[in-house]
């Protein structure tokens, strides 16, 4: 007796902690409010600083756009005033080449007249002029006539010298006019030289500012893309901790529905343990055609290289937990009960969605109820499965499955 006693007192005290055990929080909470708020905080003060680099970057490539219409006006100049001077170098050359030319017509006349005096000077030696009129070959007027040509003689070529003087004179005047010139259009050069340097070098250090602009900017989106990335993944957590907080809640809500050893009696018993059959795989990829009876598969398709669950595969695998078999199929689970009116919904039910609401036949989603006006489903591809509210202007209706 004290032992059939004993082993009843055991019984149900084990049955009493079984709901306290699924009631009790988990030891790791998840993220808080304040960790999701924090980093989108965060995300928004490193989309404030792109931000900002942003718009340096534009007054940066504006200033470097100025910099170099200025540098490009300077290097031209530069050009211009190197034509110049390779123009002035030539009339230099030219004018030096007029002057060398001027100077050796000088030089040839006055050799000429010293060779026509000397000539003269020796038709002469030995007689005096009265001498040679009379003596001289030709007499009288042929030494008239040789006076009158030497005279002739003398002056044209006293007149070639005075030109050629003349034309050196003028051509020395052209030589300083084009020493000037060629001297100061070397200074212009070297100033248009000097400002064509330093426009190219501001425009070179502007590019460093620009370049180092642009290194800035990519390195804050980085920081901008983790920081993003971060908040995803704690605003996600936040989501997954919360979706197992409600998880527990319904499973130990749904404890008191647990059916007696002896079979699945109870309708509403069988909705409970399909309900936390689907709660179970929170968070399980999305796999189209994913899901069979034995839980999470591999889909068809696009869903081939993913293991878990479609809508449908999910609903088929949380009633199969509850001893109803159902097809893979959204059509023939709308039939596979009675239909409930959304006041009426418990646990277990499912619920099913349409592109239009007054016609089943356009069926396209079925979820797993869990209460509350929520219901755990598979969304769609690249989601996971989640608790989600059923109300959606799709709705089309419930249906509770009976074996």
């Amino acid at each position: 007796m004290r032992l059939v006693a004993l082993t009843s007192g055991l019984a149900i005290g084990m049955s009493l902690l079984v709901p306290a055990a699924s009631a009790r929080p988990s030891a790791d909470p998840g993220p808080s409010a304040q960790d999701v708020d924090r980093s989108e905080r965060q995300v928004k003060e490193r989309a404030a600083e792109v931000g900002r680099t942003k718009a340096k970057l534009v007054l940066a490539d504006s200033e470097l756009d100025r910099l170099a219409v200025a540098a490009e006006a300077a290097i031209e100049r530069y050009n211009g005033e190197q034509v110049k001077l390779q123009r002035s170098q030539q009339a230099y050359r030219d004018t030096q080449g007029r002057l060398s030319a001027a100077y050796w017509r000088v030089e040839e006349s006055r050799r000429e007249l010293a060779v026509f005096a000397a000539q003269v000077y020796r038709d002469s030696t030995g007689y005096d002029q009265i001498s040679s009129a009379l003596v001289g070959d030709g007499g009288p007027q042929a030494f008239m006539d040789r006076a009158g040509m030497v005279e002739m003689l003398a002056k044209r070529r006293t007149a070639m010298v005075q030109r050629v003087e003349a034309a050196k004179t003028v051509a020395d005047v052209f030589r300083r006019q084009a020493e000037t010139a060629l001297e100061e259009q070397e200074a212009a050069t070297r100033r248009a030289d000097e400002a064509k340097r330093l426009a190219q070098e501001a425009v070179a250090r502007q590019q460093e500012s620009v370049q180092r602009i642009e290194a800035e900017k990519r390195r804050l989106e980085h920081r901008l893309g983790s920081a993003r990335a971060h908040a995803a993944r704690v605003k996600r957590a936040r989501e997954r901790a919360r979706e197992k907080a409600e998880a527990r809640k319904v499973r130990s809500a749904l404890a008191g529905s647990r059916s007696p050893a002896t079979g699945l009696a109870s309708s509403a018993a069988r909705g409970a343990v399909a309900a936390r059959a689907a709660l179970k795989w929170l968070g399980t990829p999305y796999s189209w055609g994913g899901g069979n009876v034995f839980g999470p598969s591999r889909g068809v398709a696009q869903g081939a290289g993913t293991v878990g669950f479609d809508c449908s595969g999910l609903a088929m695998y949380a009633w199969d937990k509850a001893g109803v078999r159902l097809d893979h199929w959204t059509g023939t689970q709308w039939t596979s009960g009675p239909h409930i009116p959304s006041s009426a919904l418990r646990p277990g039910d499912l619920v099913f969605f349409a592109a239009d609401t007054s016609d089943p036949n356009t069926i396209h989603h079925v979820g797993v109820y869990i209460g509350d006006g929520r219901m755990v489903e598979a969304p769609y591809t690249g989601a996971r499965v989640r608790i989600s509210s059923i109300h959606r202007s799709d709705l089309v209706g419930a249906t509770r499955p009976s074996g």
